[in-house]
């Protein structure tokens, strides 16, 4: 039985914070298995949020100062976590912050210098996942899908509530992914505008109205009557999602339409499945939001199963973690067959900081 010890570090699109996790992964009679450590959520200060959010906007030489330095606080926060912990790591993989994503362009982005990371923390460290399948001709998205398929295949669906909400089904001979629709990246700046981080539970969305009128028309957005692979950026949502939001109605009754919204794409890509029933895993953020949950619920017949909190908060960088496994043991990592490249890739740049 191999046994490998490995750290995932997260950064999510929603600005909310990092995270960062440590796992055994051990591989026994063709099969992954995995048993979740210690884990640390770091939120973001105003600095760093505000950093993140204009650094697209920024000039050559800022965005790249902001690379680096993001690659200081992340080793930090990795030694940090390995010292306080005591924990002995084989290979850490790292996601960094995506800034630009545009693989119908051919590039991407992850800030978050590797380089940097390894020498802050003296490890093994992977990073940069997406650029690869990107030059393969792929979408660098999903990345989630292998470890999707390799350790939680006994799902019909694994369905993720992060900044964007996406999907896979399936193993790894016959597995679907791709990202659904927006999700906490537009909530959590709506609910910023009134110094609230997150919409808890869903309440406030849960006290307004549905806009019919607004609902058709983000329900209509082109992305969505679109088949796969495909994915999605901070630079769609500005372009296409946030011009539909101009309507002059309340908050909360934008939130309520969103909700609708949301429910109503993830039931859409549910019954277009060649399943009518089964599970589906629930992670990241969103899966505390009780109101999205209840109308997911209220709208399908596949069971909705929300895991213990740590599965919630770290399926992603328990992910990240796995990533860097495969990348250490030269194994491919990104599936061509829900990214769309050529060929699946072995991706990741290498920096061992021994």
């Amino acid at each position: 039985m191999t046994q490998i010890s490995a750290i995932g570090v997260m950064s999510g699109t929603s600005l909310d914070g990092l995270d960062i996790a440590h796992a055994i992964f051990s591989y026994k009679d063709n099969a992954w298995f995995y048993a979740l450590g210690e884990y640390q959520e770091i939120n973001y200060n105003n600095a760093w949020r505000e950093r993140l959010s204009l650094v697209t906007k920024s000039s050559a030489e800022e965005f790249v100062k902001t690379h680096v330095a993001f690659g200081h606080f992340m080793g930090k926060k990795i030694d940090d976590f390995v010292k306080r912990n005591n924990i002995q790591v084989d290979v850490v993989g790292v996601h960094g912050h995506t800034t630009f994503h545009q693989p119908k362009l051919g590039f991407t982005s992850q800030i978050g210098d590797g380089a940097v990371v390894a020498s802050k923390t003296g490890l093994l460290v992977a990073n940069d996942f997406r650029s690869m399948d990107v030059a393969r001709g792929g979408q660098g998205a999903p990345l989630v899908p292998i470890g999707d398929a390799l350790l939680f295949s006994e799902y019909t669906a694994r369905l993720n509530l992060g900044g964007f909400s996406n999907i896979s089904f399936g193993g790894v001979d016959d597995i679907s992914a791709f990202d659904i629709c927006p999700v906490n990246i537009v909530m959590n700046d709506i609910t910023r505008k009134s110094d609230l981080e997150y919409d808890k539970g869903g309440e406030i969305a849960r006290g307004g109205q549905v806009n019919q009128e607004l609902l058709l028309k983000l329900n209509m957005l082109d992305f969505y009557h679109q088949s796969g692979p495909k994915s999605l950026g901070r630079e769609w949502v500005d372009q296409y999602f946030w011009p539909c939001l101009s309507t002059q109605i309340s908050d909360e009754d934008l939130l309520r339409t969103i909700v609708e919204h949301i429910s109503d794409q993830i039931v859409f890509t549910l019954a277009s499945s060649k399943k009518t029933s089964g599970k589906v895993l629930v992670t990241g953020g969103g899966a505390y939001n009780t109101f999205l949950i209840e109308r997911i619920r209220a709208k399908t017949s596949y069971e909705i199963v929300i895991p213990e909190p740590i599965l919630i908060e770290m399926k992603e960088a328990l992910i990240f973690a796995f990533l860097g496994v495969l990348r250490m043991l030269e194994q491919p990592n990104i599936l061509n067959k829900v990214t769309g490249a050529k060929q699946a890739s072995i991706s990741g740049a290498l920096y061992n900081g021994a």
